[in-house]
């Protein structure tokens, strides 16, 4: 068995779209997008450690949905920071990936892992990479993976990659609620029947529960209405989260993850024991969110 060295552990949070407006259209096919997204603490966790070989093995509840191959995107992303560091520099390390995410399911599962192993690996090959660096091999990779290194509330705009941090952002209670559908982010934009819709309005001065939560009600994600249509089990996931007594509920990304704000973290987890008491095969999960002034 290979040995392994100082073995280490990071954070892949899930990306949470509250808002997401698709404003155009570039001429390569990419889509412009204006949204307001926050990390959650809970989501996968990233180990890696140096070895005497390259190494990748996952567990959690859907490991098995996660290809081991160079198509994931961890691989992906090992494989990108090691070609533009060299490989004298980039020696052979194990990585396991703890996946808690449901796949393909609106939240950056594969992008926020992506992003934790760029981090993880600049730290264990000891490379002295800035985030804009990261940021640049990261976009190379899928354009959330930029907003994932970073991980604290943004407004991000352009496909993704322009990104506003948003200052004085506290804590929000979430449930977050999969009701076991993947749903294809290609397919989902594919099916659009408007792509040039109004930007986010402005935020509010001071955001809390109840101004980000009147603000939503103004904004909108213009994934869902296509994504509903393609899988009404989303519409049960949100019908569940208002009986559980979310303030405000929609989709995130792409889908099929769905959300409801809570006003206290303890709220959340009452209202996630009770979907998940009548859900048991749904991802169910209350958690909060990263401040924009976390570490």
């Amino acid at each position: 068995m290979d040995t392994e060295i100082g073995s280490r552990t990071w954070h892949a949070h899930a990306k949470i779209n509250l808002a997401l407006h698709v404003t155009g259209r570039r001429p390569d096919g990419y889509h412009l997008i204006e949204s307001l997204a926050v990390f959650t603490r809970f989501g996968d966790r990233v180990e890696i450690a140096l070895a005497d070989s390259d190494d990748f093995t996952v567990s959690g509840r859907y490991g098995p949905a996660v290809p081991l191959d160079t198509s994931n995107l961890v691989l992906k992303a090992r494989d990108a920071l090691r070609r533009e560091a060299g490989l004298e520099r980039t020696p052979p390390v194990a990585i396991r990936l703890e996946k808690n995410l449901p796949v393909a399911s609106g939240v950056g599962g594969g992008s926020s892992d992506a992003a934790a192993v760029l981090r993880g690996l600049a730290e264990t090959w000891a490379l002295n990479m800035d985030g804009a660096e990261l940021a640049w091999i990261g976009l190379s990779l899928g354009a959330d993976v930029p907003m994932c290194l970073a991980a604290k509330p943004l407004v991000a705009r352009g496909i993704g990659d322009e990104l506003s941090m948003v200052p004085d952002f506290s804590a929000l209670g979430l449930v977050l609620v999969n009701p076991g559908t993947a749903v294809s982010t290609a397919d989902v934009f594919a099916a659009l029947s408007r792509r040039d819709n109004e930007p986010l309005p402005p935020l509010p001065r001071s955001i809390d529960f109840h101004s980000l939560r009147n603000w939503l009600e103004i904004t909108r994600n213009d994934l869902e209405p296509a994504a509903l249509a393609m899988q009404p089990a989303i519409g049960r996931a949100l019908s569940w989260l208002n009986k559980a007594g979310s303030g405000f509920s929609r989709m995130s990304g792409s889908g099929a993850t769905c959300f409801g704000l809570f006003e206290t973290g303890n709220v959340a987890k009452r209202a996630a024991a009770d979907i998940r008491g009548r859900q048991p095969d749904w991802f169910v999960a209350a958690t909060r969110t990263v401040t924009s002034e976390a570490d």
